[in-house]
């Protein structure tokens, strides 16, 4: 297919609108000619079937002091009380007002809410912004109130922006994470059913899946690959893998289990002639970077990165826990610009979007050259997005597309009872791609096993009804399939 016509699949499938400033709610030549929101909500209705739902999705992004590690993505309200309240009033009550006009009910409106905002307050308050904007409070008193003003809404589904898996994957990061999201919004009016679920990857480029790196703790050379300089041992290479474990910690934590996942998959394809087909090599470094389809110099690279394609087009429920694959992010708009360019929005110049920085990591930013400023369009990348794309846009639809195949977990590991009085404790490790364990027991070292129990989704369980000299194993699961059993223990409890 030619280049124009695969262009012109990509301008008739939908995006997410992001309303990045006060202007961005009324559109027009304050806002660089782009239709307001009351204008898409009305195109959305013109679009619309009889008996069909249809669903517009917005990007509400206008915190004070944003992106508070960031220069690029810099917003126009600065990080202060007065700011707070301007947010509040001029920005999301407007924004909810024309939401709830009864013209728009049968519209499913679906929000992604402050992307980077709170993962910043995870792992990066060593910069004084997020210092500041922690102890302030700024940042949670506006994204509650922006949640609580939108649940109220009853035809809005409201995502929490959660970062991406080279973020946030790292245990020491996803534990934080989890918790301060909990505590966030339970502290909101109808608590935590007042969020539908999250939304990972947002306009970043981390893959869907790594399907030649399949399993991070792979040993080469008796090292895990996920041991391997370009992944710092975390365990999580790619977004399926990453919401499912953010899936099970959240449930554990006490969410509804009804919550769940939007992927941003606009940019994050990868294809191309020079895409990876498998893996070799005798040592990690090697092995993993032959086959990773993420071929970033660094996962923290973040801006207009070089070879990136467009990915997965919108499909809904691809996946257990998947809400959809989304392009929340436009494909062809910039995330900075690649030098300091004057503008009235606020936005700074970042390094990371030079082409020629290089970056703390000691590599290149792989930025592409000639960008500007965030959000407006960059052409040359959006003709590398197209050409990068995979799968092919030539055989790639909205309605109709071949899913990646889903690979079972890996086997579990680490499986250990503890004796206790006339109970056993089950513990095992945390298995990459798994969604949930079942627990399975016989009464001797031979014989049928039978399941205690299914659906578990932390990594440990007490079996309260225990037979001397039981034997347990434990299978991992997801959407494709059980694992292999784990290895066999026998527990004898005490009298």
């Amino acid at each position: 297919m030619p280049l124009k016509a695969k262009m012109g699949v990509v301008k008739n499938t939908p995006t997410a609108v992001w309303l990045d400033r006060i202007d961005a709610i009324a559109g027009g030549s304050k806002n660089a000619g782009r239709l307001g929101l009351r204008a898409h909500l009305d195109a959305a209705l013109a679009q619309k079937k009889a008996n069909t739902p249809i669903t517009a999705s917005f990007v509400i992004y206008d915190l004070p002091g944003r992106d508070c590690h960031a220069l690029a993505s810099n917003g126009e309200l600065p990080l202060t009380p007065a700011a707070l309240e301007r947010y509040k009033k001029d920005y999301i009550d407007v924004i909810a007002g024309i939401f709830a006009d009864p013209k728009y009910k049968d519209i499913r409106i679906v929000n992604v809410i402050e992307p980077d905002s709170l993962p910043n307050l995870v792992t990066n308050l060593n910069d004084m912004r997020c210092a500041l904007a922690n102890s302030t409070g700024i940042y949670e008193a506006g994204i509650k109130y922006a949640i609580d003003k939108l649940h109220a809404i009853p035809n809005t589904y409201n995502y929490l922006d959660i970062g991406h898996s080279g973020w946030l994957g790292w245990d020491s990061n996803r534990g934080p994470t989890i918790a301060l999201y909990t505590r966030v919004v339970q502290g909101t009016a109808a608590g935590l059913s007042s969020v539908d679920g999250f939304v990972t990857n947002t306009a970043n480029t981390t893959p869907l899946n790594e399907p030649n790196l399949p399993n991070p703790e792979l040993s080469v050379n008796g090292q895990p690959i996920k041991s391997a300089k370009y992944y710092e041992w975390n365990p999580y290479f790619d977004e399926t893998d990453f919401t499912q474990a953010l899936y099970s910690g959240f449930v554990g934590a006490g969410w509804p289990g009804t919550i769940g996942f939007i992927i941003d998959t606009g940019r994050n394809g990868w294809g191309g002639p020079n895409r990876p087909t498998a893996a070799v090599g005798s040592d990690i470094t090697t092995y993993v970077n032959s086959g990773r389809i993420d071929r970033r110099l660094h996962r923290g690279n973040w801006c207009n990165q070089s070879n990136a394609g467009i990915g997965m087009p919108p499909a809904a429920a691809p996946g257990a826990h998947l809400d959809a694959y989304a392009w929340v992010k436009p494909p062809g708009e910039s995330d900075g610009s690649s030098t300091l360019i004057p503008n009235n929005e606020g936005k700074g110049f970042d390094r990371m979007c030079d082409p020629t920085y290089t970056t703390a990591d000691g590599v290149l930013s792989g930025a592409m050259p000639g960008a500007p400023i965030s959000g407006a369009w960059f052409h040359n990348q959006f003709v590398a997005l197209v050409n990068n794309a995979y799968p092919d846009i030539a055989t790639a639809s909205a309605a109709s597309v071949a899913l990646p195949p889903r690979q079972v977990p890996a086997a579990t590991r680490g499986l250990t009872a503890t004796v206790g009085d006339s109970t056993v404790k089950l513990s095992w490790s945390a298995v990459s791609g798994a969604a949930s364990y079942t627990v399975q027991r016989r009464a001797g070292t031979t014989g049928a096993l039978t399941t205690v129990s299914s659906n578990v989704i932390s990594t440990a369980y007490v079996d309260r009804a225990v037979v001397n000299g039981a034997v347990y194993v434990v299978t991992a699961n997801n959407a494709a399939g059980a694992s292999a059993p784990s290895a066999l223990v026998i527990a004898r409890p005490n009298k």
